[in-house]
């Protein structure tokens, strides 16, 4: 089949284009980023730097595809997404270009990669909550800017299979990470600063790591194979969402510093900074309905992932790297 992957240059968008190759589909592939600033790029697809907040370039791509799988947004970890709101929000173009052009050519399915920011904060303000069930997201207090945009877009994907019958998917992401990603540059989220960290300290001989907070916010994180698998998994289905795609595996950030210390055999003396952007104090994922409709589960344990991302992490220091270098597939 041939499939628009949008974002394809960004970290979940990356691993998605890999497996759609591997699994023998005509893949076209956009990023507003320049090519070689891409995570991964593959040379089986088609590859192309486009702004798709312009109707031109989302109508250019879209044309001649049968599927388009949107992951195209701004975003980062939580300080970049608490100091660029309106950058977040502008986001809201790409979907509403996007599902235009599906509308206008005849697409037989889209997805698009909402968030668990889209959900209700008064929920989360307690560490250890109990996991985010979907329909936690109404009555709506989303995370400002960032969750309104994936809150809006979802209700825009659901109107468009309403009116005009386009088989529209809505997956909410709950912290996803892995290798091939951002783990510098202030747009990391909170698994890869952590390995970044106590890998630096330890390649130095140093002690001392910044945590944001006190340690004690929590989080559930998905292992990015688990979440590409997941993804085409509920792609591939008769089920429109929205659905949690994410872990039951709620640890909180000193928590996951104890696990990265083990991984890495190095102790950190963890400083606290408590003015840095927090988020929601607690957060996780319920995925009771992923397991009915899909019958799916993560297959990685927060360990697991960890240390298959500190290894990569490590290596990239180790040769002077940064997590802007292009990993070109065959």
């Amino acid at each position: 089949m041939k499939y628009l992957v949008a974002g394809a240059g960004g970290f979940i968008g990356g691993h998605i284009v890999k497996k759609l190759v591997e699994q023998d589909h005509d893949v076209t592939c956009v990023d507003i980023k320049p090519l070689e600033l891409w995570f991964q790029k593959n040379k089986s697809s088609k590859n192309y730097s486009l702004d798709l907040k312009d109707l031109k370039n989302c109508e250019e791509v879209v044309k001649n595809n049968d599927f388009v799988i949107n992951m195209a947004c701004n975003m980062g970890g939580i300080g970049f997404i608490e100091l660029n709101k309106a950058e977040c929000m502008l986001s809201v173009l790409i979907n509403t270009n996007l599902l235009m052009c599906c509308k206008k050519f005849n697409i037989k399915k889209y997805f698009f990669s909402s968030s668990a920011c889209a959900y209700n904060k008064d929920l989360q303000e307690k560490t250890f909550i109990n996991g985010l069930k979907e329909d936690d997201a109404y009555p709506a207090n989303p995370e400002d800017g960032y969750g309104w945009e994936k809150l809006f877009s979802e209700r825009m994907c659901r109107h468009f299979l309403e009116d005009f019958s386009i088989d529209t998917k809505v997956a909410r992401y709950h912290n996803v990470y892995g290798p091939y990603g951002t783990y510098d540059g202030g747009r990391e989220k909170s698994p890869a600063a952590m390995c970044r960290k106590i890998i630096s300290a330890k390649i130095n001989g140093t002690k001392d790591i910044e945590v944001w907070g006190d340690g004690e916010q929590t989080r559930s994180y998905l292992f990015v194979n688990d979440c590409v698998n997941a993804t085409l998994k509920f792609f591939d289905s008769k089920f429109n969402g929205p659905v949690n795609i994410g872990s039951e595996e709620q640890v909180s950030i000193n928590q996951m510093i104890g696990i990265i210390e083990e991984i890495t055999e190095y102790k950190v003396n963890k400083i606290y900074d408590l003015s840095k952007p927090l988020g929601v104090r607690g957060r996780s994922s319920n995925n009771d309905k992923i397991k009915e409709q899909l019958s799916w589960e993560p297959q990685f344990k927060l360990k697991e992932g960890l240390e298959i991302t500190c290894k990569w992490i490590y290596d990239m220091m180790k040769n002077r790297s940064n997590s802007k270098n292009v990993f070109t597939l065959r």
